[in-house]
């Protein structure tokens, strides 16, 4: 017969292990969470006043059970006057779910971190009005790069296509002063001063066709820095030959079909596919000779 009293019994009871396997206690415990969430999110919705956009969101975390498989998740969000997608975004991480994840920075369309594909477009988020959009709002990572985590997309690929053109200013000749400036005339800045203006966000590169089958390919941006650099008259010549070189080669502006799709998209209105045609014509100028 036992000597322990019915309350010591309770205790002991209560201190031994629950009998379901670890990995489905976190998973009960994850769907706890996820359904709390969820209503969190309902009332918070419910509690606005005034009128509301619905931001529907492309989600993945490769790394969470459960989130493996892409989908939407909707946001009803308090609109105001002058409000970004951006903006919406925030909103919707700060206020509904703290693991949305998109990259921005400056919020002034000068870092190029923020490039979704809003709508079907790509775009920047800082700079796009939600008042100009067709509601619902649907926001996507850029297509034809690999997503890391919801909006955010790996861009190694296209950092290395940019490095490719060797984006740097390489003279034959420095100033004789420490202090003498590199002098450029009037007219030849004006005629690269679009060029200057990319922003490496990967607007264009995700637009181009071409790209998304072309793995090689040197892509719009990298193209416009080397037509950037190319076109400056204070760079070296040997650099210029050496600059022509990498962007003639078979996946350099011969790829490109003249779609104008990466123009239309440039946050920065830089005339893209025109520099990559003036960029063909400078190499069929190169290898005309007569005699």
């Amino acid at each position: 017969m036992s000597t322990q009293t019915p309350d010591t019994e309770t205790e002991s009871e209560a201190e031994q292990p629950s009998s379901k396997p670890h990995h489905e206690r976190r998973l009960a415990e994850k769907r706890e969470r996820a359904e709390t969430k969820e209503a969190e999110r309902a009332a918070a919705a419910q509690d606005i006043k005034g009128e509301t956009v619905e931001l529907k969101v492309f989600r993945f975390d490769p790394e969470i059970e459960g989130k493996e498989e892409p989908r939407f998740d909707s946001f009803t969000i308090p609109f105001e006057k002058g409000m970004t997608v951006l903006d919406a975004l925030i909103y919707a991480r700060d206020q509904y779910d703290s693991s949305l994840t998109f990259r921005h920075s400056c919020r002034q369309a000068v870092c190029g971190s923020d490039a979704f594909f809003i709508n079907g477009r790509q775009q920047l988020g800082c700079q796009t009005q939600m008042a100009d959009l067709d509601w619902p709002v649907r926001v996507e990572p850029l297509p034809h790069q690999d997503v890391v985590k919801d909006l955010v997309v790996e861009m190694d690929h296209f950092y290395d296509q940019m490095e490719a053109v060797d984006p740097f200013f390489d003279p034959d000749d420095l100033p004789e002063g420490e202090l003498e400036e590199q002098r450029q005339s009037p007219e030849n800045r004006e005629n690269i001063k679009l060029s200057t203006r990319c922003i490496w966000c990967g607007a264009c590169m995700s637009s181009c066709n071409i790209a998304a089958g072309d793995n090689k390919y040197l892509g719009p941006a990298a193209i416009n820095k080397a037509y950037r650099f190319y076109m400056d008259e204070r760079e070296g010549e040997q650099k210029r030959q050496e600059r022509l070189e990498i962007i003639e080669q078979e996946h350099g502006v011969w790829r490109c079909q003249t779609q104008f799709s990466c123009t239309n998209v440039c946050p920065k209105d830089i005339p893209l596919t025109e520099h990559i045609q003036e960029l063909k014509r400078e190499a069929v100028k190169q290898n005309l000779k007569f005699w």
